[in-house]
């Protein structure tokens, strides 16, 4: 039987989420078919070698730990130590800049500048989003009028601007081992995180696989965040390539299940 080190946060306290319970039912099933060990990145390193696989998951924002993750990182790399996800994303694994990369490459995303003297560069809106480069989990997230935004200055290129988009809904694909799975949405754009199962047609699949294809990850969990405009198109929020939530808990029992088993496959092909 393979052994995995399953490294989460069963504290992280999430707005709208718990963490916790999701990574308890996936240990738990895990532990069918694997030997499953947890603990926190923090202190992961004596236990590391030990593991067939490393799995990352629910963390938390890595900037509550960020020196501990740097290291664990570098180990990783040192040591060729088998992790899932795999640490070669270049999205949200990586910070933000793939959101100005993309900007500037014309994809399909929420149109993003880190420089306030370039504002003229976005669609005018009544407020603008001002987040942290590596910012996560909405940590440092503000909404501000163009005056605002002007008025403070945001010295330096920390800072990422966007236009605050009038959405429909957010909806999520999730994708593993650059498969699609199955998708959830928010029918109340206010309540991000109560979701709902979405029936994914064959255009939204396109526009999500566009970012998992453009992505360097070839087995780990996928996360494609997007908005509905009110003109009908699909935006690209945000590519969570590291440890993305899964929001397990909003699907079916069989649904549940069924994504279990291949989360459990995919993590044997890595293992091995």
């Amino acid at each position: 039987m393979k052994s995995i080190l399953y490294l989460t946060d069963f504290a992280y306290q999430a707005k709208g989420r718990r963490y916790c319970d999701e990574d308890i039912c996936i240990t738990d099933y895990l532990r069918r078919r694997f030997d499953v060990a947890t603990c926190h990145t923090a202190c992961c390193e004596p236990f590391e070698d030990a593991a067939d696989l490393v799995v990352f998951r629910n963390a938390g924002a890595v900037v509550g730990f960020q020196d501990a993750y740097d290291a664990f990182r570098k180990r990783v790399r040192i040591k060729g130590i088998r992790t899932y996800n795999e640490f070669t994303g270049k999205a949200d694994m990586a910070g933000k800049q793939y959101l100005l990369d993309m900007t500037e490459a014309g994809m399909r995303v929420i149109p993003t500048i880190d420089d306030v003297e370039n504002l003229g560069r976005l669609p005018e809106a009544d407020k603008y989003v001002a987040k942290p480069k590596g910012g996560a989990d909405s940590i440092g997230l503000e909404f501000l009028t163009r005056e605002e935004l002007l008025r403070r200055g945001f010295a330096g290129k920390d800072t990422l601007f966007q236009p605050a988009i009038d959405l429909v809904y957010e909806v999520s694909f999730y994708f593993m081992d650059g498969e699609f799975e199955y998708a959830m949405y928010a029918p109340d754009a206010t309540k991000r995180w109560e979701l709902a199962p979405y029936d994914a047609t064959a255009d939204d699949l396109s526009f999500a696989r566009e970012f998992v294809e453009w992505n360097t990850i070839s087995h780990g969990i996928q996360r494609v965040d997007a908005c509905r405009t009110r003109d009908g198109d699909l935006l690209l929020v945000e590519l969570e390539d590291l440890n993305p939530y899964l929001s397990i808990d909003r699907l079916d029992a069989s649904a549940r299940d069924r994504f279990l088993a291949r989360f459990a496959d995919a993590l044997e092909r890595a293992a091995s």
